[in-house]
């Protein structure tokens, strides 16, 4: 461990994909509300393709515009894993585009999140996969290093660990840590049925609404009524 920044971990624990698989589909604002609004990434990292992101987290850090540790990235990861790849939110050059994501899809990855900015983006749009960045600029990388792989990374204000569970949807994206998946769910699942019972009853008219003024009340409120 003598090269601390310039390393990288080969091996991972990925959460069993039956477990991964019970969160496809589910909105990331439920899951981050049944967290207590935990977990969820800053509003910096946006959506670039048009397909939902859902894997277990393949980390990489690297220094501001550098991107070697993606290509290596990239050759080791397996189909599934999500690439969440901290680059500092620097804006000033792109660290993937088009060739790089193509690898991606071919490789059959879950996903790739890039704390920083991306290029090619009309292509990026098209591709069958969960793209998510903070910037787009046309500048290119540098390829030097130094940088580590699998790692706990900072990414959206998130901290995120090699394994952890990531759902993104066109809202934004949620970390899940696989000891506490479960019960998450079951929040989840729960919050779900609440939500189908409150529209229908919504579209019926039949809403509760006197909470609010409850909580009005109960927050000192003052109601003026002449």
């Amino acid at each position: 461990m003598a090269n601390a920044g310039f390393r990288i971990f080969t091996r991972i624990n990925r959460p069993d994909p039956t477990l991964i698989e019970k969160f496809r589909g589910l909105p990331v604002a439920n899951i981050g509300d049944s967290m207590n609004r935990a977990g969820l990434l800053d509003a910096r990292l946006r959506r670039i393709s048009r397909v939902d992101l859902l894997g277990p987290a393949f980390t990489v850090k690297s220094r501001a515009g550098d991107n070697l540790m993606l290509h290596k990235a990239l050759d080791m990861a397996q189909p599934g894993d999500v690439i969440v790849f901290d680059g500092h939110g620097d804006l000033t050059t792109a660290i993937t585009g088009e060739l790089m994501m193509q690898i991606a899809v071919e490789k059959k990855l879950g996903g790739v999140i890039i704390d920083g900015a991306i290029r090619d983006l009309a292509t990026l749009r098209e591709l069958p996969l969960p793209i998510y960045a903070a910037g787009v600029t046309p500048a290119g990388p540098y390829k030097d290093g130094p940088g580590e792989i699998n790692v706990p990374v900072s990414v959206g204000s998130v901290v995120i660990h090699p394994g952890d569970i990531i759902v993104g949807d066109e809202d934004g994206i949620v970390v899940i840590r696989p000891a506490d998946a479960e019960v998450i769910l079951g929040k989840t699942l729960k919050k779900q049925a609440a939500e189908v019972e409150k529209m229908a009853a919504i579209k019926a008219g039949t809403v509760d609404v006197t909470w609010i003024d409850r909580e009005l009340e109960a927050r000192g409120c003052e109601f003026i009524h002449d």
